[in-house]
């Protein structure tokens, strides 16, 4: 197979499509794309090899809100610990070792929803006199 050159149409995954898509070769770095342009929404971006990103998934508010789940609606012992096994271990110590990761669990397990107030009526606007601010007829 050749070596890609500018302009030749290339197979990879369009960050603002979200897909594989069709691209453009933008800049070629050492007989390897270095930049590509999509073909169906016109975005640069580096050349991914057809790898989607990692997912940004933060490990520590996964586990926070499975802490807050188990409590207010309590599963059965299996579903609940294989919540907290899919977790890695050391979050799990760090979760046993943070006091205000158990209150904030508690607060929001007790918390209710307040009953929302009745809108009141607007006010009526006063009638304005005269022809504006600062005229004198």
């Amino acid at each position: 197979m050749r070596d890609p050159r500018l302009g030749d149409d290339i197979d990879d995954f369009c960050v603002r499509c979200k897909r594989i898509m069709n691209h453009a070769i933008v800049s070629v770095l050492n007989n390897e794309p270095a930049k590509v342009r999509c073909r169906t929404c016109h975005n640069d971006h580096d050349y991914r090899h057809e790898q989607a990103p990692p997912p940004k998934v933060d490990a520590r508010k996964a586990a926070l809100f499975n802490e807050v789940l188990k409590k207010v609606a309590p599963t059965d012992g299996d579903a609940a610990a294989a919540t907290v096994d899919a977790l890695d271990p050391e979050l799990e110590t760090e979760l046993e070792e943070a006091p205000e990761a158990e209150e904030m669990a508690e607060v929001a397990a007790e918390a209710e929803p307040e009953p929302v107030a009745e809108a009141a009526k607007p006010k009526a606007k006063a009638a304005v006199k005269g022809k504006g601010k600062g005229r004198k007829a």
